[in-house]
């Protein structure tokens, strides 16, 4: 079964840290591009980072997390993770990965919907408060 498997997240103070992992399971990584969203109660999904294909891929991101958030890949892994740090409380929400496969793109937009993904993950709640 070709699927994304998410895992981290959590609950943690406004300053703090956390890291999510995404496991592919069923195919490579490695030509996809790869990207993290969110989605806040009563608001709209909003993507947070995305990298191109590949091993040393290019990374972007939003300008809420600019700073604050990595993305990176591991392609022996087949995983991609975002740290996120110095975490407020509207980082707040349902964090998604995403897969989409696209082995020669040079550039990704976290302006993309993730409906043009071809592979989601299940999603895991982060949670910032005191």
């Amino acid at each position: 079964q070709l699927q994304l498997v998410q895992s981290g997240g959590g609950l943690v103070q406004p300053g703090g840290s956390l890291g999510l992992s995404c496991a592919a399971s069923g195919f490579r990584l490695g030509p996809h591009t790869l990207g993290w969203f969110r989605q806040a109660p009563g608001k709209e999904r909003e993507g947070v980072a995305c990298i191109t294909a590949h091993s040393g891929g290019t990374a972007y991101y939003a300008d809420s997390v600019q700073g604050r958030f990595t993305i990176s890949r591991d392609n022996v892994k087949d995983t991609v993770y975002l740290q996120m740090n110095s975490l407020k409380p509207e980082d707040s929400g349902v964090y998604y990965c995403a897969a989409d496969w696209n082995p020669y793109a040079s550039f990704c937009s976290v302006g993309d919907d993730m409906g043009r993904y071809e592979f989601k993950g299940q999603g895991t709640q982060v949670t910032v408060s005191v």
